[in-house]
């Protein structure tokens, strides 16, 4: 039920509407006064006022339908005006779906207030399900791994066509690679080991999500030969259990440091468990083909029980948002995200690796007007690739208070 109708005309019709529909009721209903006439004399009159009777019924039938479709209408228009934008993340137990709900509440606090613009954080299977969401119109803005930006642009890997829906709004934290095995299986130290879980339980990532694509990628790259593996698909937290209870040897967990299953699973384990590095030849063999990784080194009790730095690689996430999201929206998030980034690191440690000068590195879709808007204020260079011709905006309505736009849209063909 809508509580809270728009000021104005709508806010009155039901009214105008309940006043008049009592007026003509006492108005056709009156007939005429005893004593008046004689039988005879008022028998035309009974029958003509029974007569406006059922066509009082009828009108009473016409204003009642009318006014329930004016409630609607201003229900709608108020529903409208106030509904998030909701940004897809990934699964629970991993850094995407946190940052997201910190982000989510970063720009509600900032923006609803004042330009009626908020954001509603939902928790999905990761970049590739976020990738059909943003296709689908079920979400307008969503946190991707930067290869998944790249792989939807142009119609690559496991997206079989370009999607040309897709924006960047900003290059996020880094999103660090972390293969980690049992100790036995850790002859070298390095990702090379995973050659040899033939027949082993390993567990890639949940079905199509960014951390299965982007394993599978990986090990591609590399040459091993993942179905040779006993592969099971879980979320970041059910892999934690798993590898904690002995029911898988080891597993694939892409997100910013410190994530919360590593953090589970090593604080238990220990020693029993490793992660894995990598070396500058296979960092090359991974670059190979898209050149967005590069060193990140996990510095010593980023994990508990862990003494020692782990080098390991990482490239940045996205924030992607769809092109017909109004320029004026991205601009105002692209803006409170930058301006509250102390807030942001507060909330989740993988933040911090967020830096404005690297807003617009690594990043593989085009950014939104209303992101490049705001870069150019800040005196940000942009490279070419990243700005493209946008069609003309459709026609829009305006909050005369809120100053926002009406972000109906129908979902992509594609």
């Amino acid at each position: 039920m809508c509580f809270h109708r728009p000021p104005g005309i709508h806010s009155r019709l039901p009214t105008v509407v309940l006043v008049t529909t009592v007026l003509i009721t006492r108005s056709i209903t009156a007939g005429p006064r005893d004593g008046d006439k004689t039988t005879t004399e008022r028998e035309p009159q009974v029958l003509n006022v029974q007569l406006k009777k059922v066509r009082l019924k009828k009108l009473l039938i016409t204003l009642s339908i009318s006014a329930f479709t004016c409630l609607l209408m201003a229900c709608s228009e108020q529903l409208q005006s106030s509904r998030p934008y909701i940004l897809t993340t990934a699964t629970t137990g991993g850094t995407y779906y946190p940052v997201g709900v910190a982000l989510a509440t970063i720009t509600k606090s900032k923006l609803q207030p004042t330009h009626g613009i908020s954001l509603s954080a939902i928790s999905s299977a990761g970049s590739l399900e976020n990738i059909k969401l943003l296709r689908d119109n079920q979400a307008q803005f969503a946190l991707l791994q930067g290869i998944f930006a790249a792989w939807a642009w142009k119609g690559e890997g496991p997206i079989s066509k370009p999607q040309p829906h897709l924006r960047s709004v900003s290059a996020m934290w880094q999103n660090a690679e972390h293969f980690v095995v049992m100790s036995e299986f850790a002859k070298t130290g390095t990702v090379s080991d995973l050659a040899n879980l033939a027949g082993e339980r390993f567990v890639l990532g949940a079905r199509n999500s960014g951390a299965e694509q982007t394993g599978r990628y990986i090990l591609d790259q590399l040459g091993i030969d993942y179905n040779k593996f006993d592969l099971a698909y879980m979320g970041y937290g059910a892999t934690a259990d798993a590898i904690q209870d002995g029911n898988i040897v080891g597993m694939n967990i892409p997100a910013g440091p410190p994530v919360s299953a590593i953090t589970r699973a090593w604080a238990i384990l220990g020693d029993d468990l490793t992660l894995l590095e990598f070396t500058d030849e296979e960092l090359a063999a991974i670059n190979s083909r898209y050149e967005l990784w590069d060193y990140y080194p996990l510095k010593p009790e980023t994990y508990p029980n862990q003494t020692e730095p782990v080098k390991t690689i990482a490239h940045p996430n996205v924030l992607a948002v769809r092109a017909d999201v109004p320029e004026e929206v991205v601009y105002q998030v692209t803006k409170t995200i930058w301006e509250n980034l102390p807030a942001l690191n507060d909330i989740h440690k993988a933040t911090r690796d967020m830096k404005f000068e690297l807003a617009v590195k690594g990043l593989g879709a085009p950014l939104h007007p209303g992101a490049i808007r705001y870069y150019r204020e800040k005196g940000l260079k942009i490279p070419a690739h990243l700005i493209v011709d946008e069609p003309a905006a459709p026609a829009a309505t305006t909050d005369s208070k809120t100053k926002t736009t009406n972000r109906t849209a129908e979902p992509s063909a594609q």
